[in-house]
Formats: C-alpha cells, structure tokens, sequence
C-alpha cells in the first residue's frame, strides 16, 4: 500500500526522554560519588551529593516517562 499522509512522521518526547536519560546517568555519578565509591573527587564522601544525585534520578525517570507518553500520544 501507498503511504498518503502529506505530514512526516513527528518525533514527540524525544528531547524529554534524552534529558530524563542525561538526569539519570548524572544522577547516578553523583549518587556514587556522595556515597564514596568513586573517589578522587571534591564530592566524594559528601551525603549531599548522594540526596541530590538520588532526587536527580527520581526526576530523570519522570521525564523519561513523560517522553514516553508524549510519543505514544503523537502516534495515535
């Protein structure tokens, strides 16, 4: 069959779900730095940085799952 749509296919949450995937990975460096298990840093050792690191993951899957939404949403 002929595909007539005039529009191209629309790439919907595509940056929110690369930024939630960026927010997770960053998270995560910080998560273990403030926990200690990657040392050599000013961060290391710093509880902080592990509640920061940790709250960063937490909105980096949010915004994976909102991306997610968002594409399935634009294909319907």
């Amino acid at each position: 069959m002929v595909n007539n749509e005039t529009e191209p296919p629309r790439l919907r949450g595509w940056l929110t779900m690369s930024l939630g995937l960026l927010a997770v990975v960053l998270g995560g460096v910080w998560t273990l730095q403030g926990l200690d298990y990657l040392g050599d840093s000013l961060m290391s050792g710093q509880k902080v940085w592990a509640a920061v690191g940790g709250t960063l993951i937490v909105v980096g899957l949010l915004l994976i799952i909102l991306g997610m939404r968002r594409r399935s949403r634009g294909q319907g």
